[in-house]
């Protein structure tokens, strides 16, 4: 075996070695947050009315299913969870679209004009989303916007936030400036050069800005509250609110009702987890 090959083989188990231990790593945080989700599964399993147990209860005695069914009795859980699909499927494409032509705008923009809209950008970053609360809903009552799911989703026309815009705008400016060069040279325009270059190089941030997005609206409890005051416009993350005052021996069904609305959420998660895993070739 030559120098060369004897390098290659150390080079290719420390790879495998650093890999494995990445894994290990993964997996151990991935248990970590998975237990709270079990504990929940295994709580919406309970059969309601019994006194809550002492401790941790790892399966309850006897398995109750019917607390699905009874929780979508006590909430109108279908058309809760009909708004909230509306509000995603509106607002995550909305945001990754928007987030990203502002992103491919800074990218492409002069070092001191960049620097300057960065800046700015993490400025509002740094506000307190608390600050926006009143403002928001007096300026939407003033345009006759509330009281309607779709209202819920109106962030997403500025790209939900600084967060996801500085996001593309980093994957943007990694990108070689020679490709944007050779497409200009090619007398391409500006829209085509992010959706022919720029956009489909900057896939991976993509799904992460459209995975986030996603769990942000999913979950969104605050602007529902102060937004919408029709049972029937809620999304599913305030509708389980009513379920939440049940005294100790239901709280099985609200457990129920809290596994239909994360079920969807991890189910996007583990959807998008292939794309955003990074792509390694331990032969070079």
């Amino acid at each position: 075996m030559t120098v060369h090959q004897e390098a290659r083989v150390r080079r290719r188990a420390r790879l495998r070695g650093s890999t494995a231990g990445r894994a290990l790593a993964a997996c151990m945080v991935g248990v970590v947050f998975s237990f709270p989700l079990a504990i929940m599964a295994v709580g919406s399993l309970r059969k309601p009315g019994l006194p809550p147990p002492g401790g941790l209860e790892l399966l309850p005695d006897v398995l109750w299913s019917g607390n699905y069914e009874t929780a979508a009795g006590l909430i109108p859980l279908g058309q809760q969870l009909l708004n909230s699909v509306l509000v995603v499927s509106t607002a995550v494409p909305v945001t990754v679209l928007v987030a990203s032509w502002a992103g491919f705008a800074i990218a492409m923009a002069r070092p001191a004009v960049r620097r300057l809209l960065i800046g700015i950008a993490l400025v509002v970053l740094s506000m307190p989303a608390s600050a926006m609360w009143v403002p928001r809903k007096v300026m939407l009552e003033q345009l006759g916007l509330t009281d309607h799911a779709l209202v819920v989703a109106l962030p997403a026309v500025m790209g939900t936030t600084p967060f996801y815009v500085l996001l593309f705008a980093f994957a943007y400016h990694r990108i070689p400036r020679s490709l944007y060069e050779v497409a200009a040279v090619e007398q391409a325009s500006v829209f085509r050069i992010w959706r022919s270059v720029a956009f489909p190089l900057a896939r991976p941030t993509m799904f992460a800005v459209a995975a986030l997005a996603f769990a942000s609206y999913w979950g969104n409890f605050i602007d529902p509250l102060i937004l919408l005051t029709t049972e029937e416009d809620w999304p599913l993350a305030l509708g389980l609110r009513a379920l939440s005052a049940l005294e100790p021996t239901l709280h099985p069904l609200y457990m129920a009702a809290a596994v239909m609305a994360t079920a969807p959420a991890a189910l996007a998660f583990l959807a998008a987890q292939r794309s955003l895993a990074p792509r390694r070739n331990l032969e070079t």
